[in-house]
């Protein structure tokens, strides 16, 4: 880094600015020493927007096809709700390749970083092929069995069977983005989601009104788009990963060694000690992600037996809490980068006080957020529809799940750095406590035997949420994360 040669003291505005640029321009930083505040900025903010990269998908999917009908936008939410388990095999893994890499780079072992993402990609073929055959042939059967709903099925199969058998992309997407992360690369990992996210927007309104040569194919319009953006996205991913890595020199002539992640084809060949670990990691870390989206799957399941409105007003405000919730992950996921390279450098204590701080600038951001989801929920809300019924439930669902946004903040990022560490089973532990034994039978007892109706459910999700980030606070206190080997 080329630091400012004038003897005039910087201003605050002129550090954030410069601070700002340094961590667009993609240069490779060194995070296991200096300043905390600085790492944290220099990898959350790509990472930051990302996040709001990968959110970018389902709100533009949400907007465009609820100019179709509130079937369209039902069928949607549904389907998501079935693609949240493949997010969370994509999302398990993700954290067990930035924990490995992660591990690596801070130990100076880039090669080994790279046969994990060599790995890493296997795994996601491997998987992709038994989500897709089901998912091909059954996806009329798939909504059915989340809707009852004979009609809202037949029209939406299509999209349904489009999104699960080619589910490749997401898994790759995230998966490979775990990579770049523990590499510390988060740049890479923001372009490709801009790369896929550009071509979404580009084809959505095309594919789905008809517009130009293109046929009006509705709410099938959408999945078409949206896996052609993220195939893009991957293919750039790849591409970053098999070029080969520019050498660098330092002031003496002496080569630099660098932690960028180059692939070799030899590195394909299959590791059974790398994909064991790989799965091991990842395991815990889809199983944490798998219990929150069973739950997810469940709440959506109470909300369509009360109407189809109630189901389409809460899908278009998981959309807008997304859009927030993913970049904060953001900011957990550089703690969990953090996290991992500085357990590998062998600096534990800054490792936890990395992460303290990254939560504590999360909780800042998410309550900002939360006042503002509280006080103009109609307004967002009716970005998307204004069917009175949708507004008045995607309303309810909007503030009623913003009011626990502090909590999340902290929360999220103290588990993810814990998975940066390596222990994946701790957090699946607590998922399945806040949201199988807490969240499902209280949204029950709630929404059902109580007649609370939608809003128990929308309580129970601020109950158990506020729970787990009670839960990794105090496991994330106690350490024992500083000593798990990966």
């Amino acid at each position: 880094m080329t630091e400012p040669t004038s003897t005039t003291p910087e201003t605050r505005l002129q550090r954030i600015w410069r601070l700002l640029k340094l961590a667009l321009n993609g240069e490779e930083q060194v995070y296991t020493t200096g300043s905390i505040d600085r790492a944290i900025i220099l990898l959350s903010i790509p990472m930051i927007l990302e996040m709001a990269m990968e959110s970018l998908f389902a709100v533009v999917d949400a907007f465009f096809v609820s100019k179709i009908s509130v079937e369209a936008v039902a069928t949607v939410g549904l389907t998501e709700s079935i693609l949240t388990l493949i997010y969370s095999i994509a999302i398990g893994l993700s954290s067990a390749a930035t924990a490995m890499v992660s591990r690596r780079i801070g130990e100076g072992n880039p090669t080994a970083a790279a046969k994990a993402a060599a790995q890493t990609i296997l795994i996601a073929l491997f998987i992709s092929v038994f989500v897709a055959i089901p998912g091909f042939f059954f996806a009329k059967e798939i909504l059915l069995g989340m809707s009852e709903n004979a009609a809202l099925a037949e029209s939406g199969k299509h999209f349904t069977q489009i999104m699960l058998t080619c589910n490749l992309p997401i898994l790759l997407l995230w998966m490979l983005n775990g990579v770049f992360r523990g590499a510390g690369d988060a740049n890479t990992a923001m372009r490709a989601l801009w790369i896929a996210n550009g071509v979404n927007i580009l084809l959505d309104p095309m594919l789905i009104f008809g517009w130009g040569p293109f046929p009006a194919l509705g709410v099938t319009g959408a999945a078409v788009a949206t896996t052609i953006g993220r195939s893009t996205g991957v293919a750039y991913q790849l591409w970053m990963l098999l070029r080969p890595v520019p050498v660098r020199y330092d002031a003496a002539g002496e080569v630099v060694q660098s932690n960028r992640i180059h692939i070799q084809w030899s590195y394909f060949k299959p590791d059974l000690g790398i994909i064991r670990r790989l799965f091991g990691l990842g395991a815990g870390g889809a199983g944490q992600y798998l219990i929150g989206s069973a739950s997810w799957i469940f709440m959506i399941k109470i909300l369509a037996h009360i109407s189809t409105s109630v189901t389409a007003g809460y899908t278009i405000a998981i959309r807008i809490i997304i859009f927030t919730i993913l970049p904060s992950w953001g900011m957990a996921n550089a703690a969990a980068t953090l996290v991992g390279q500085n357990l590998g450098a062998g600096h534990p204590e800054r490792a936890e006080k990395s992460a303290w701080r990254a939560g504590f600038f999360n909780m800042i951001f998410m309550g900002f957020v939360g006042i503002v989801y509280i006080s103009a929920a109609p307004f967002f809300i009716q970005i998307f529809t204004q069917d009175p019924e949708v507004v008045a439930a995607g309303s309810m669902a909007l503030r009623t799940i913003a009011c626990g946004y502090i909590f999340y903040g902290c929360g999220m990022v103290l588990a993810q750095a814990i998975n940066g560490a390596g222990d994946t089973v701790t957090p699946t532990l607590m998922n399945f406590v806040c949201f199988w034994l807490i969240e499902m039978p209280l949204a029950w007892v709630l929404a059902i035997y109580l007649h609370w109706g939608q809003m128990g459910v929308y309580t129970s999700i601020v109950i158990a949420e506020s729970v787990l980030a009670v839960m990794a606070i105090v496991i994330f206190r106690r350490g024992k994360w500083k000593t798990i080997k990966v």
